[in-house]
């Protein structure tokens, strides 16, 4: 059971980090894309224009995902320490 655990845990644990990355990323991505066609559009150069939206789509987004992330962050070592006497013996 030992390295079919780790290697089924560490999978586990990429699935559940990539789908936190998106979750946090990809709108501000997204709200990034429309600002910078906007830019392109009025020809307007200014820095914090771009970064400013980003920023708050991506707290608002920890804010709304946050409890999510928290509750599958604990089932994920929750797991990990039901199941460490069954990988020592």
């Amino acid at each position: 059971m030992g390295t079919e655990f780790i290697a089924a845990f560490f999978g586990d644990a990429l699935l559940l980090i990539v789908s936190m990355v998106c979750v946090l990323v990809l709108p501000g991505l997204l709200v990034g894309l429309v600002v910078s066609i906007f830019q392109a559009a009025t020809q307007i150069n200014e820095q914090t224009l771009s970064f400013l939206p980003r920023l708050l789509v991506t707290l608002a987004m920890l804010g709304f995902a946050g409890p999510w992330m928290m509750r599958k962050m604990g089932d994920l070592f929750a797991r990990l320490f039901q199941d460490i006497p069954h990988l020592i013996g």
